[in-house]
């Protein structure tokens, strides 16, 4: 179902994509950042998400955050969200279609793409997010739903995945456990069906992308081998594309509360300190 809206004086039909639907106050653990859960437009269906923004009605940088899992599996935390708009951001963070009470079937990087693209359209919006300084930030299965946003959304500040996703044969191939919801969510495997997971694999598109890109990704990661980075630095690097590649030998999938407080730090310096140039 696609639904379609008149644009008063224009007498033609517009997806809106990334229109919000409604807005409404939620739970904030941040005395200075308010929260809210979202209802906004991705291909015409009603699509949720959270939003965070700092109470003193300034101006600020964009933050697209893109979850990792699938359902229940690595849900959006307001704890999160709220982590990385205190460093000075306004954070749009998707929960994908079929979700929360979200319309729509989630599908692993296929059409709920247009989810992640759609909420990056909802921050280029918002009145108090520079338009040219909208970044996008990818965990997990995040990280390629975050390179799929970054090749549509041309007008992107910078990207960063952190132990992403960037080629879902490898993630077929290395998950064994989850070969069954992929079949399931994909219809098949990649033998039987190799084009639905080159239709998700973005790693062939990365001569598109024009923006600096950061990788962090854990060596001894087992959800996400560091495997993914690799195959993403190297097709990056063929397509002449800055990229910057931070790899901890000593971490997994998930790094210690301490330096992971660090590491967004430094990831949103980074992001900082590339929209100055």
């Amino acid at each position: 179902m696609v639904r379609c809206f008149k644009l008063e004086g224009k007498g033609e039909l517009f997806v809106l994509n990334g229109k919000i639907i409604s807005k409404e106050r939620f739970p904030s653990p941040h005395p200075n950042i308010h929260l809210y859960s979202v209802t906004y437009l991705s291909q015409g269906l009603y699509v949720k998400g959270l939003l965070a923004e700092p109470k003193d009605g300034e101006v600020y940088d964009g933050f697209l955050y893109l979850r990792g899992g699938i359902k229940n599996v690595g849900k959006v935390r307001p704890a999160r969200i709220i982590q990385f708009a205190a460093q000075g951001f306004i954070v749009f963070a998707p929960f994908y279609r079929g979700n929360q009470g979200g319309e729509g079937d989630e599908d692993f990087a296929g059409e709920d793409r247009f989810d992640a693209i759609a909420g990056f359209k909802l921050l280029e919006q918002h009145p108090r997010v520079k338009k040219e300084h909208i970044h996008i930030f990818g965990f997990s299965r995040g990280g390629i739903m975050a390179l799929w946003t970054a090749i549509e959304c041309r007008t992107a500040a910078s990207l960063v995945t952190w132990g992403g996703v960037s080629d879902m044969f490898l993630t077929y191939e290395e998950r064994i456990d989850m070969r069954r919801m992929m079949k399931r969510v994909i219809g098949g495997a990649p033998a039987k069906y190799p084009e639905r997971y080159e239709y998700r694999t973005p790693l062939s598109a990365m001569g598109d992308l024009c923006l600096p890109v950061l990788i962090i990704h854990g060596v001894l990661d087992k959800n996400v081998s560091v495997e993914h980075a690799y195959r993403l630095q190297k097709a990056l690097q063929l397509g002449n594309n800055q990229v910057e590649s931070w790899y901890f030998a000593e971490f997994t999938h998930y790094f210690p509360p301490a330096m992971n407080r660090k590491v967004v730090e430094d990831l949103t310096d980074w992001m900082k300190r590339h929209v100055e140039k």
